[in-house]
């Protein structure tokens, strides 16, 4: 007989890092390359395992966000404004992560449940960002969240979050060449990843897009007859208080701030509808539909500019010494980086005047 042994929050941790190497993560990417529907398949039968299944997710009224720059950012705006009136979402309960007991609850509650039936699955457990997949879903049923905003991992079509069959809203931030080797080495084979995260009659939003990307997320959505609009840009959005303040530094923030407007305000529209949609449009005209711009209430407007995100564009002081931290790792990426680092100096040489 197997049995499972655990105690506390520092076994749970180790015992989740088994999940992840180099080389098991290497050999997933190589087996599920040439059956890219293999993933969805894997992941439906890890959720079952565990004890949930693909229609326990409808009751999260997920936000659902992809994209190659700029989701993390998207997400944490959309949760912060949400979490402004005072919804809880995704891990936070108003504001907070949860506590160390719950994680270690519920950690093991999955892993006993996949582990215990792993035997009769020729060994198989889920990768490190699978699990954690799972595990998130789990927390959000078991503390009866009002929503969930889940960002995906990699790609969109056949990212494990895919399972998601009916979010509330869906978004896609800015696209750019990444993960060539897993998503296609050009804009518009990204972008079709991108676009597999639509779904009928969902509304889903875009940032302005390169061309040959937006042409095929406009077909993508033509073809799952989702609704999509491109965001408007941020000076468009008419308030009392003068220009709409970002918590999070850079010009590039913008474009993600404007598409947590339209994801909250179109989220918070559906509440108040019980679920329901208007009319929406059809995309068989030229280009994509732009959103309307709105008046964000002074709840968005908080929540815009009380967004933090530790170590993207953080400056923190200590003493005479000013540090500014962002995790920049790809081109595009750096380049915004250098641009908020230029903007900070002028900053900083215009204060010490």
């Amino acid at each position: 007989m197997h049995v499972l042994f655990y105690h506390d929050i520092q076994d749970a941790i180790c015992t989740l890092n088994t999940l992840q190497t180099n080389a098991s993560a290497l050999e997933q990417v190589r087996r599920e390359r040439g059956n890219p529907q293999f993933q969805l398949v894997a992941m439906r039968s890890f959720l079952e395992r565990a004890g949930l299944v693909v229609e326990d997710l409808d009751n999260l009224n997920i936000i659902h966000v992809t994209g190659t720059k700029g989701k993390g950012s998207t997400c944490a705006f959309t949760e912060q404004i949400l979490r402004s009136y005072r919804f809880r979402t995704g891990f936070y309960s108003p504001g907070a992560p949860i506590g160390k007991e719950l994680f270690t609850k519920y950690f093991w509650q999955i892993y006993g449940r996949l582990d215990e039936t792993k035997e009769a699955h020729s060994g198989s457990m889920p990768a490190y960002f699978r699990f954690l997949t799972i595990l998130a879903f789990h927390v959000f049923l078991q503390e009866k969240v009002d929503l969930a905003v889940v960002e995906v991992g990699i790609g969109g079509a056949y990212d494990c979050t895919n399972i998601i069959k009916k979010p509330w809203v869906c978004g896609v931030s800015s696209l750019g060449i990444d993960h060539t080797q897993i998503l296609g080495d050009t804009i518009e084979k990204i972008a079709w990843q991108k676009g597999g995260i639509f779904k009928p009659e969902v509304p889903a939003f875009t940032v302005k897009q390169p061309e040959g990307s937006m042409a095929v997320l406009k077909q993508r959505a033509s073809e799952m007859e989702c609704p999509l609009w491109v965001c408007p840009e941020l000076e468009d959005y008419q308030t009392d208080c003068g220009p709409l303040q970002l918590g999070l530094a850079g010009q590039h923030q913008r474009s993600n701030a404007s598409l947590a407007l339209q994801l909250s305000h179109t989220w918070l529209q559906r509440r108040r509808l019980q679920g329901t949609w208007r009319t929406l449009p059809s995309l068989h005209g030229p280009g994509v539909p732009q959103a309307t711009p709105f008046t964000p209430s002074p709840i968005m407007t908080k929540g815009l500019a009380d967004t933090v995100w530790a170590g993207r564009t953080q400056t923190l002081k200590n003493g005479e010494v000013t540090y500014f931290l962002d995790g920049a790792h790809t081109t595009r990426s750096m380049q915004a980086c250098v641009s908020w680092f230029q903007e900070a100096a002028v900053r900083c040489e215009r204060n010490a005047r």
